[in-house]
């Protein structure tokens, strides 16, 4: 039996200590994106951190993981859970690929084992994200991968000298389970 957790192209896992240039690599990625503007952070405060993530007991419903690619073994992205309202049955979820790793189908397999772990595992009944309406490729992915547009907040987020739109995306349990195999 394969793991739950392992795809075609790749693995997803916990964060270690050793991966904190890679996360630092992805926070310049996004920040060149257009996707995040944040203060320059220190080398030793993503030490830190990913130390932190590397030793933190997890929460089963928010989580961040890191994706490797199965063929090299290096880190090429993350995802994760960052919010979740178990009562209601929905979470949310962002996933973020390397620049140099992009259109290589690792961000819509990492999406898929997650989903599939919070729909099939946890029995949410809904995944929502939310997405930089300037981000034309994530929200391609996210409608190839079968979410539906729910709705636009204008100018809902200020970035880089200016208010952006926002487009709330989200998917149902049953509509996954249509286009993607629960198990794997």
């Amino acid at each position: 039996m394969t793991s739950f957790w392992v795809g075609k192209r790749v693995r997803l896992r916990g964060i270690e200590p050793g991966d904190a240039l890679a996360f630092q690599r992805l926070a310049e990625d996004e920040e060149r994106l257009g996707d995040l503007l944040n203060p320059p952070r220190s080398g030793e405060s993503y030490r830190i951190w990913a130390e932190k993530q590397a030793s933190a007991h997890p929460d089963s419903d928010r989580f961040q993981l890191a994706v490797e690619a199965v063929d090299t073994g290096d880190v090429v992205g993350g995802v994760g859970s960052h919010h979740a309202d178990p009562r209601s049955g929905w979470f949310e979820y962002g996933v973020t690929i390397g620049a140099k790793h992009r259109r290589r189908g690792y961000a819509a397999e990492a999406a898929v084992l997650l989903l599939r772990y919070m729909f099939a595992e946890h029995r949410y009944h809904k995944c929502q994200v939310r997405i930089f309406a300037h981000n034309e490729a994530s929200l391609a992915l996210h409608r190839r991968l079968g979410f539906v547009d729910e709705g636009r907040l204008r100018e809902h987020a200020f970035l880089a000298g200016r208010h952006r739109d926002v487009v709330m995306m989200g998917m149902l349990a049953d509509e996954f389970a249509q286009l993607h195999s629960m198990t794997t």
